[in-house]
């Protein structure tokens, strides 16, 4: 469970149990977004990494060999702009939005970020 609870400038982030206490830089109504959070604050645990027992190579096999007994064909249409649209966000996440940072952690240009980006109707 996430949670942030304020107290004027001083903040407390429930996250995954864990409480951290951190000090804002104004005392005002503000809303905090999980993506503006340090990276620090947001990356996942060991213990969580751990847990993950399927590689998501073997659940990308599942899913396409249940698409296929379904009867679904250009499979790659769907599965390409959701995987693309995953690692953009995640990206975007870890970078808090930076997105020259973000297409360089994906391995592409600024430029080409910004237009998968408009191809996949994703806030610019």
């Amino acid at each position: 469970m996430e949670m942030i609870v304020l107290f004027g400038s001083f903040a407390v982030l429930l996250l995954l149990g864990v409480p951290v206490a951190f000090t804002l830089g104004v005392s005002a109504l503000l809303t905090v977004v999980y993506m503006d959070l340090p990276p620090e604050l947001v990356q996942v645990s060991s213990e969580e990494t751990v847990q993950q027992e399927t590689p998501w190579q073997e659940l990308l096999c599942r899913w396409a060999r249940n698409e296929l007994v379904n009867g679904k064909q250009h499979i790659l249409r769907d599965a390409v702009p959701a995987f693309e649209r995953a690692l953009i966000e995640v990206a975007l996440a870890h970078t808090r939005g930076r997105k020259r940072d973000a297409s360089e952690l994906l391995g592409w240009g600024r430029n080409t970020l910004t237009r998968k980006m408009k191809e996949l109707s994703m806030d610019a």
